[in-house]
């Protein structure tokens, strides 16, 4: 895929994951976290000449492309006016335990990127890397054509950034399965079958079509 500049937004477990395997295919990561520039000195001399620190404002409008990946319950900080137009990549996940309860979460009213997108309004969200584990995003993937190659999910209500981000995925090594609008991304959250654990293609579509609604 063409050389990108993407925002990173959270430089956690997964923020701090995909900035490595940005920068490892070539592409630009300006990189933020909750607790300013100066605390990301290490993590971006690790990273290399093709990163840089800066605010949650400043990843948001320097990226092409932004990714948030922070905890759920933070996404009312993410800042919107400067994602209007641009694709944003949700990695988010609901843990009611550190996020507080969320009542149409738990109800099965609503969708956790479904609500980054009423956030985020004029952007363009989809959803991604939320059901695979950091540790494994770097060490799972495969070339493309690779017999029984792994497969990650993704849904967005704009059809230019599901496609994004399946030519993401295949970067990383990864086939694609796009379950459709926001509205349906519930199918791949937590502790539903589809989440977190090692699936092909063929596996990943069976179990998003037995997902239940609530858990």
């Amino acid at each position: 895929m063409t050389t990108t500049r993407f925002g990173i937004i959270g430089a956690g477990h997964i923020g701090g994951t995909l900035a490595k395997g940005l920068v490892e295919r070539g592409h630009e990561v300006v990189i933020a976290n909750s607790r300013g520039p100066e605390t990301l000195a290490e993590l971006v001399a690790e990273l290399g000449p093709l990163a840089r620190a800066a605010t949650a404002e400043e990843a948001a409008e320097a990226g092409e492309v932004v990714i948030v990946a922070v905890p759920f319950k933070d996404i009312e900080g993410v800042p919107a006016a400067p994602l209007a137009g641009k694709i944003v990549i949700d990695t988010d996940n609901y843990y009611w335990e550190r996020d507080g309860h969320v009542e149409a979460l738990d109800e099965g009213r609503a969708t956790v990127s479904g609500l980054l997108q009423e956030h985020l309004v004029g952007a363009k969200v989809a959803k991604a890397f939320n059901n695979i584990r950091s540790d494994e995003i770097l060490t799972t993937g495969a070339p493309a054509g690779t017999p029984d190659r792994r497969a990650l999910a993704t849904a967005s209500d704009f059809p230019e950034a599901a496609e994004f981000v399946t030519a993401l995925y295949d970067e990383f090594g990864y086939d694609s399965v796009n379950i459709g609008p926001l509205s349906e991304s519930w199918r791949v959250e937590r502790d539903r079958p589809a989440y977190v654990s090692r699936q092909n293609a063929q596996e990943l579509e069976a179990n998003l079509a037995i997902a239940p609604r609530t858990i």
